[in-house]
């Protein structure tokens, strides 16, 4: 009775643990669904990336092959929707927990990178800029999360007007602060999607490394959701 017990509990904990995970998977362009996995670079598993100096903070990692090949089209000042479900495989049917389980607190964050090539493997000494973030709205006391269950899993980003033409990836991540009180305990789930921008100007963001953009000290990468009134996202917007 007690191997039985303890087993159920193991049981009931793991699966709380995996329901909490959710996957960036699908993009949407001005309203337009590309579909599953097209010019979005897709992991195969929904575990989170909770080393903030590996280099899977960049794009994630370990895709499912063959990664697309496709680049997708965006006017500056257009929105590109980023769907979030519960498993790589996207929807696959009502699910309490998709796109995310909604006791899972964090902020949702969106960064920009220019490219040669937005479909090339290698992703190292890229330059982020931050170009959206949902974090804790004291008031409401909702986090970016809530809004992302809310709305089915997608998190709507305006491609700033102001910047150039050309290609670039779209990183998007969804941080789990359940049991970020010390690090490392925050959990970053993130893809990164393959963006072709045309019109634009000629704006020249500050920009961000990653890794390197976050730290252990930096505000906002441990936080106690269950007791801090103020929140603030990591990174500067």
């Amino acid at each position: 009775m007690k191997t039985h017990f303890a087993s159920l509990v193991a049981f009931v904990l793991t699966a709380g643990s995996v329901s909490a995970r959710t996957v960036f998977s699908a993009i949407a362009v001005d309203g337009v669904e590309q579909g599953h996995g097209i010019a979005v670079r897709v992991p195969t598993t929904n575990n989170p990336v909770t080393d903030i100096s590996s280099p899977s903070i960049i794009c994630n990692t370990d895709f499912i092959q063959p990664v697309s090949s496709a680049v997708a089209s965006v006017p500056a000042g257009g929105v590109v929707s980023a769907e979030f479900h519960h498993t790589p495989a996207g929807y696959i049917g009502p699910d309490p927990a998709d796109p995310l389980d909604p006791t899972n607190k964090g902020p949702v964050i969106a960064y920009l990178a220019s490219i040669p090539d937005a479909t090339q493997t290698d992703v190292s000494g890229l330059k982020w800029f931050k170009i959206f973030e949902d974090g804790l709205n004291p008031q409401t006391h909702q986090w970016g999360s809530d809004h992302l269950f809310n709305s089915g899993g997608f998190a709507n980003v305006t491609i700033p007007s102001c910047i150039e033409a050309g290609q670039y990836l779209l990183r998007v991540e969804s941080i789990s602060l359940s049991s970020a009180t010390s690090y490392p305990g925050a959990q970053f789930f993130l893809s990164c999607a393959q963006l072709e921008v045309t019109g634009g100007g000629k704006a020249s963001p500050a920009t961000v490394s990653f890794p390197g953009a976050y730290t252990p000290t930096t505000p906002g990468i441990t936080a106690n959701i269950y007791g801090d009134s103020t929140y603030t996202v990591p990174g500067e917007l």
